[in-house]
């Protein structure tokens, strides 16, 4: 089982924790002390989720990915580009994709997950890529 880190500033967590809930500003993926990078992402569109509550199709992709396959779709595996700039900035072939089957869909669907590899981190988005939960695999 894989578990990824968090990412999640310590202003942003307390900011959230002083306020009471959800932070709407913007944040940065890099510390305070260094220079704003040209792809900050926002708070709410990269959540967390734990993984009990993916849909059991999520669990079929993620135990799909453990293994190393087969995948359902060519499509799966292949470099995912983060040209939305909603993930953090990483170099390109950093991020992986694969469809989660959606029930009913005479395609692959709107869900996804995304990998990261290096800290192997999980990203689900229900929504194509408009936004993603970090998936937290203790819970």
């Amino acid at each position: 089982m894989r578990i990824p880190p968090r990412i999640v500033s310590i202003t942003a967590l307390a900011a959230a924790l002083l306020v009471g809930g959800p932070v709407a500003a913007s944040a940065s993926a890099v510390p305070d002390h260094h220079p704003p990078v040209s792809t900050a992402y926002s708070l709410t569109a990269v959540g967390d989720i734990c993984y009990s509550a993916l849909p059991a199709q999520a669990h079929d992709t993620l135990d799909l990915i453990e293994a190393g396959g087969p995948y359902p779709y060519p499509q799966d595996g292949t470099v995912f580009q983060n040209r939305e700039g909603v993930l953090p900035s990483q170099g390109s072939g950093y991020y992986h994709e694969y469809t989660v089957k959606t029930p009913g869909s005479p395609d692959r669907g709107a869900r996804r997950i995304v990998t990261g590899e290096e800290k192997q981190e999980d990203y689900y988005t229900a929504d194509h890529y408009a936004s993603f939960d970090l998936v937290d695999h203790s819970c």
